[in-house]
């Protein structure tokens, strides 16, 4: 059998040896990357071929790999690696491994154009100073050879683990079994539609409700459909740690119902950074912390031990194999993400401007199958992702203590602040948006970034500055590709506390890449309605499909009341306050139990809640604070399960009006004293103009379905299961409009079913995890 092996695979595993150095370095983003690669390719002229393909075997290994360029006349061979600054930044790990993938290469080239030699040149190209600095060698084709079946020698056996491992997999996912004798109502037609798209290689968003069980009713089927799409791994990634832990649940869940005495399906867990680190006030390389010191060369046996563990490669897994290997366990996760088949982690994951994941599709080809839990919360992270803020504070602070070589370079960005603050001399805390970025700020950053990056390659960890450094360089990423995705955004404080900030409105310029790279993507939530609204926003291809599930609740179960004598409008709050607490008094006596009570703002639900208790102190309440801890907020979660019911104040939006389940008596009752819709406030406007000219649908986009969404959300959390009865006030005149109406979950107003009542019986076939092909 013979087994292919990209040549960077091959290297990546067998040729990394020594530390672990994560030692800041400036690098080119992915975009100047591609651009420096194409400008050195385009100046080679007549002669010199590009992206010149290269194969072979090698003790059984079907190596593949393309060379950046090739000029068969000079018998040259180059390889590109683009930089920024100093070229003595890059590490020597770095070095070793690029010259070992260009040797590769040079091995694969004499032996496919039957050479004795070949000229080697390794193209440093700084792409901030359009500079190349060649590292040339000659070498004979049966060095290279040599060097190359030493790798190969390496990776074979892995390699060939590797495919047993693939085709034991498959053949588990193919006989997989659902862990219930019976689907719930209506998730069996979820578990249809997750196999059929993935299985055709499609984008859905589905909207699937709550009850469906959408955890194992995607899961189960994204699994089992790998076999038949043909695909390499699946990603199954959340917006929060609790539904990551779902996921790890229901994967343990799947195993323990399986008749198998081995379960060949590696699943990771992928946790941040600050969740992993064993060291947190050491830096990332071998001279600050043991975990990282000679890590390439005990990667191999943990990386080993992670591989044959049965179960899921948790956090606590991976932790204990880390210690016994003496290395960082949030590193041996990253290496990990090559080797497992199933990835659990957050959305950043796959999206942010460094994805790990979404690398590892690039480099390795793969054939990905993407889950998105809680999907409607991708606009807003993806908006973050692509935002970054800098602040004039922080750097005051670390030029009162900077070393004098650095003396220079941050007072020239101090002026340069200063000379922003008096072009926009208003101190008032209302920000100022630009229309353009301040050139003499942006270039005196790129100055300082040069100089502290300098210093830091040269001496010991300094964390002020590193993080000083780190938001600068964020900043200059995002000042690069400046454009109407995006606003720039100048506050003033008061003195020495201005800020810049770069705010990205429209995530789909970027993620559009992202989630193209895929071989199928499934986004999919309780409420993704209008299904154009995620589509335009998220970059999502023009033939992405949307679906809308039917709930598995009834009209019957939930009582929607409206209020038209109410307006929740700013100008009407103070009027509002008495008789949206003479309603909560009335539910409660009328029906006595946990409520959840939402609202704008703080403030307007403590206005509320002292009405309550001056006309009805009978009426129990307690409320949430701002900035709770995780202590608070599961003490406030435990109320519900007490006996004696309350209402529970809480800010729509926040932490206790999505994911979280309070079925049965824990909560009968909801009252949404908003229709969500964000301040009309400069900032949306100017998104709500963009949005406009970019889809025709400005304020709809800005205000209307952001805001609704989270009203359905939140309402939400009042019916999680068939057996479930409550109410749902919803108080505000304008929810009665048809407009709103509509884009409000259609079960709340549909008459009863009595079809989708009851869980079907898992038919035959199904029952043992049979989907339809």
């Amino acid at each position: 059998m013979t087994l292919t092996v990209a040549v960077r695979t091959l290297c990546e595993f067998a040729a990394r040896k020594g530390d672990l150095d994560f030692r800041y370095t400036p690098a080119p983003s992915a975009e100047e990357g591609i651009a420096g690669h194409q400008a050195i390719q385009s100046r080679r002229g007549y002669g010199y071929k590009s992206e010149y393909l290269l194969t072979g075997e090698c003790l059984g290994l079907r190596l593949t790999g393309r060379a950046d360029v090739y000029n068969p006349h000079r018998g040259r061979l180059e390889e590109i690696k683009t930089h920024r600054g100093d070229l003595s930044r890059i590490r020597q790990h770095q070095r070793a491994l690029h010259r070992a993938q260009l040797r590769a290469y040079g091995a694969l080239l004499c032996r496919q154009e039957d050479r004795n030699t070949v000229e080697l040149a390794l193209i440093y190209y700084d792409t901030g100073k359009d500079k190349e600095t060649p590292v040339v060698e000659t070498a004979g084709a049966d060095e290279l050879w040599q060097e190359l079946e030493g790798l190969c020698g390496q990776y074979r056996a892995w390699a060939e683990q590797e495919a047993h491992h693939r085709e034991q997999r498959d053949a588990l996912l193919l006989q997989l079994r659902f862990p219930f004798p019976a689907f719930r109502p209506r998730q069996r037609q979820l578990a249809e539609t997750v196999y059929k798209n993935s299985v055709k290689s499609a984008t859905l968003l589905l909207e699937a409700p709550t009850g469906l069980g959408k955890t194992l009713g995607t899961l189960f089927p994204a699994l089992k459909a790998m076999p038949a799409a043909g695909q390499d791994r699946l990603f199954y990634l959340t917006c929060r740690n609790t539904a990551r832990s779902l996921a790890m649940e229901g994967v343990a869940r799947l195993q323990a119902a399986q008749a198998v005495s081995r379960w060949p399906l590696r699943t990771l867990e992928l946790v941040s950074k600050d969740d992993a680190c064993e060291h947190p006030d050491t830096a990332c390389h071998g001279d600050s912390c043991p975990l990282a010191k000679g890590f390439f060369d005990r990667l191999p046996d943990a990386r080993a031990e992670a591989a044959q563990t049965e179960g899921t490669l948790d956090q606590g897994a991976l932790a204990k194999i880390a210690t016994g290997h003496d290395i960082c366990p949030y590193f041996l996760a990253q290496e990990m993400a090559r080797w497992s088949d199933m990835v659990v982690g957050d959305v950043n994951r796959l999206l942010d401007q460094s994805a790990l994941l979404h690398g590892l599709i690039r480099q390795n080809n793969w054939k990905a199958s993407v889950l998105v839990d809680e999907a409607h919360n991708l606009v807003d992270r993806g908006r973050g992702m692509y935002s970054v803020r800098l602040d004039q504070q922080r750097l005051l602070r670390v030029k009162k203590t900077a070393p004098k070589a650095l003396k220079p370079a941050i007072d020239r960005t101090a002026r340069a602040w200063q000379s922003l603050i008096r072009d926009h001399p208003r101190d008032d805390n209302a920000p100022v948006f630009l229309d353009t970025l301040p050139a003499s700020l942006v270039g005196a950053l790129q100055a300082m970034v040069s100089g502290l990056s300098d210093y830091l390659a040269e001496h010991p960890p300094d964390l002020a500055l590193q993080d000083i450094l780190f938001e600068s360089v964020g900043f200059m990423k995002l000042a690069e590709v400046f454009g109407d995705h995006s606003l720039c955004e100048f506050t003033r404080r008061g003195r020495g506390r201005a800020s810049l900030t770069i705010q990205n409105l429209i995530p789909a310029d970027f993620l559009r890449d992202r989630f193209a790279a895929a071989h199928s993507v499934l986004l999919f939530s309780a409420t993704l309605s209008p299904g154009v609204y995620y589509r335009d926003l998220l970059g999502l291809p023009p033939d992405a499909r949307f679906t809308s599930l039917p709930s598995p609740f009834t009209a019957d179960q939930l009582h929607v009341q409206f209020t038209p004598g109410i307006s929740t409008r700013q100008a009407h709050r103070e009027a509002s306050l008495a008789p949206i607490a003479a309603l909560i008094a009335h539910q409660f006596r009328e029906r006595p139990g946990h409520y959840l009570a939402f609202f704008s703002s703080f403030q307007y639900a403590r206005q509320v809640s002292d009405a309550l208790a001056t006309a009805a102190p009978d009426v129990p309440q307690r409320a949430q604070q701002p900035g709770m801890s995780a202590q608070q907020r599961r003490e406030f979660l435990a109320g519900f399960r007490q006996p004696e019911g309350s209402v529970a104040f809480a800010v729509l939006g926040g932490v206790f009006s999505e994911g979280i389940d309070l079925p049965g008596e824990q909560l009968i009752g909801a009252f949404v004293a908003t229709l969500g819709l964000p301040p009309f406030d400069a900032w949306h406007e100017i998104l709500k103009a963009r949005l406009e000219q970019r889809f025709g649908a400005g304020y709809d986009y800005t205000y209307q379905i952001p805001g609704l969404q989270k009203v359905a959300q939140a309402a939400g959390r009042v019916i999680r299961t068939p057996e479930d009865r409550g109410v749902i006030w919803l108080i505000d005149d304008r929810f009665l409009r048809p407009a709103t109406r509509a884009l409000l979950p259609r079960w709340w107003f549909q008459p009863p079913d009595s079809s989708v009542r009851q869980g079907s019986p898992a038919p035959q076939g199904l029952g043992r995890g049979m989907l339809p092909q």
